[in-house]
């Protein structure tokens, strides 16, 4: 008969096979070229665009978002800036690049999701027939706008475009394996969802909804990772979002230590809130109600972020290893041992396929003080040093 202890470890083990699981299949399935669908495109659609960009002090990096987007509309299309809570001159700033300013001061509710909401009450008035959310520290290729939606107009459901985050030219922070993770995370993932015909986390920037779809959605939140928290919410009434992947949008790392960092905890703090709260509910819904995208999502939101997963198995790993040792059972070790290869596989073959360039092997030898940050981090998270505001990321200067 197993012991309580034996028990334990198995059942320890068994859980984390799932998001591993998830992770290789989605990984496996992303390898496999499937064609995009057929999207058919014209710049003079009759149906109007709103664009929306949130802002908290973001003056010195929102001109060449607002330069991206006004070549790419057309009449009666609008760009509106959201100057949520700024004690800069953000909205000064894009007014006079072009952009419609609205200004919310509101400190007893923080938060992207209320600036968004904010925004969504302002256009009720003359509703367009689609809304893109973009970050004020994004870049958008030059025909994604009319890219985007065309693909919203033919799904008539939220379209995700590919968000990355890439390396500042001039940055002393070495980005590489977080830029992978992020490329895991953002591209390789979603791809894999996409072949499976399956939705798509909403990743927070590049998203265009229908408007009868948005007017609709629980936006006015203080959630860290509102984008989450609103595919979710979306997956639940029927409207999951798709992924597009010609469409990119990418944004830069911070320049120095203590951005990188925060925003990271943020991620994860978020991310793991979500979890914690939402995983049993949603997944009762899912298998219940029979809702296939909202079990998808719930399922692939179960993965945690790259190195944490990787830390939890590891530690299982000796944890298990070492209880076999002292005449514990031999399953929980097992399945550990499993778990660690699946993760490992995982890893290679995405690595093998997307990331090589990324993170090139002689990048590896820097693994080790990256990977001590991030364990910093979840310290931080574990001891109860939580983030718990929208706040705008410090772009500074380099450390």
């Amino acid at each position: 008969m197993l012991s309580v202890t034996s028990l334990a470890l198995i059942m320890l083990a068994v859980l984390l096979s799932v998001p591993v699981a998830v992770l290789l299949a989605e990984v496996v399935a992303a390898l496999r070229f499937v064609e995009e669908m057929p999207i058919g495109i014209s710049a003079k659609s009759p149906k109007k665009v709103a664009v929306i960009i949130p802002a908290h002090n973001e003056s010195g990096g929102s001109v060449p978002t607002i330069e991206d987007i006004k070549s790419q509309l057309k009449f009666g299309d609008r760009l509106i800036v959201v100057a949520d809570n700024c004690t800069d001159d953000t909205a000064s700033v894009a007014l006079s690049a072009g952009a419609e300013i609205i200004r919310r001061n509101d400190l007893s509710r923080i938060g992207k999701g209320y600036a968004l909401g904010w925004a969504i009450n302002h256009i009720s008035i003359d509703p367009p027939d689609f809304v893109v959310f973009i970050d004020a520290d994004c870049r958008i290729q030059s025909d994604g706008i009319v890219r985007l939606q065309a693909a919203c107009s033919e799904l008539r459901r939220p379209v995700q475009a590919c968000f990355l985050m890439k390396s500042a030219e001039n940055s002393p922070i070495d980005h590489s394996f977080a830029e992978f993770t992020f490329l895991l995370r953002n591209w390789v993932r979603p791809l894999g969802l996409r072949n499976m015909n399956c939705p798509v986390q909403l990743m927070g920037t590049g998203m265009i909804f229908p408007w009868d779809v948005i007017r609709s959605a629980p936006l006015a939140s203080g959630h860290l990772v509102e984008d989450l928290k609103l595919g979710l919410d979306l997956a639940t009434v029927g409207k999951a979002p798709q992924f597009f992947p010609s469409v990119k949008v990418t944004s830069d790392f911070p320049l120095t230590a203590t951005g990188s960092d925060s925003q990271r905890q943020r991620w994860v703090q978020g991310h793991l809130g979500l979890i914690l709260t939402m995983v049993p509910r949603l997944l009762f819904q899912g298998i219940v109600y029979r809702n296939l995208d909202l079990l998808a999502l719930t399922l692939d939101l179960l993965i945690p972020p790259l190195s944490l997963l990787g830390l939890l198995i590891f530690g299982t790993l000796i944890l298990t290893s070492l209880a076999a040792a002292f005449g514990l059972s031999l399953a929980a070790f097992a399945i550990a041992s499993l778990n660690f290869l699946m993760f490992a596989l995982a890893v290679l073959l995405a690595w093998l396929k997307f990331g090589r360039e990324i993170l090139p092997v002689r990048a590896l030898v820097s693994l080790g003080p990256q990977i001590f940050r991030k364990l910093r981090i979840f310290g931080r998270i574990l001891l109860g040093r939580t983030v718990a505001e929208w706040i705008r990321t410090d772009r500074g200067k380099p450390d």
